[in-house]
């Protein structure tokens, strides 16, 4: 028998540090809404759970495990890329802007084409809810823009000093990677101890990023939600990148 948990309006979610996955034929599935409801991300994050799904489906609650992190410090920053990251640095016309479009980002992370899939599970659901976060201070965007044009970037979730990564997209060679080199460089200048990842991918592989098991991710996660949050609002440059070099 299904034991997922369907939620209604302000029905909590099952804590995955307390609880087993409901159904093991579906592992790191947590609970099952209709919709969004108002004031669920906010609970869902803090408990280490995540949205998950396609247009037509119901709204799928994860809690992977293992959960796959980035820890800032270990951002892997290879030759190649430090040499992407001086001339972008030098060239006036290369900037990075901070919390300026947070819809655009999303956008442009929903649209993006990606090896293997065929859709995106960013709805329109998802970018109202986001983007109601985002108006809260809950979540940030970062743009890569060259000559005015948005090349790449990112949007994440943060709540006292845990940041989870969502989605970024590249329109040009590196532009995920550098709007990911300097979140990660934020997060080393701000005491952020790892940055969610979700799902392991090669790509964030040969990022730095690895798998810990979900128990290890849940309590560093408790430790992050209870201390002091980043100082609003973010603001920072593309300057920010001479951390790497």
């Amino acid at each position: 028998m299904n034991r997922i948990p369907w939620l209604g309006p302000n029905e909590p979610f099952p804590d995955p540090l307390i609880t087993c996955d409901p159904d093991a034929n579906v592992p790191g599935l947590f609970a099952v809404s209709e919709r969004i409801y108002p004031g669920q991300l906010q609970s869902a994050y803090q408990l280490g759970i995540f949205p998950w799904y396609s247009d037509n489906q119901p709204v799928l609650w994860w809690s992977p495990d293992p959960r796959m992190v980035l820890i800032p410090h270990q951002f892997k920053c290879s030759g190649s890329l430090k040499k992407t990251l001086r001339h972008f640095i030098a060239d006036e016309s290369k900037t990075i802007t901070v919390d300026q479009d947070f819809s655009t980002i999303m956008r442009a992370c929903a649209t993006s084409e990606r090896k293997g899939q065929d859709g995106t599970w960013i709805t329109h659901e998802i970018v109202d809810a986001y983007t109601a976060l985002f108006e809260q201070g809950r979540a940030h965007s970062i743009a890569v823009m060259d000559t005015g044009v948005l090349v790449g970037g990112l949007y994440c979730v943060c709540f006292g000093k845990a940041v989870f990564g969502e989605s970024m997209f590249s329109r040009q060679a590196d532009g995920s990677k550098i709007a990911l080199a300097a979140l990660s460089a934020f997060c080393v200048q701000n005491g952020i101890p790892m940055i969610d990842c979700q799902q392991e991918t090669a790509h964030l592989r040969s990022l730095g990023a690895a798998p810990i098991e979900r128990k290890a991710f849940l309590q560093s996660l408790q430790t992050s939600l209870n201390q002091t949050k980043i100082e609003l609002p973010w603001n920072f440059t593309k300057q920010i990148l001479q951390h790497w070099l």
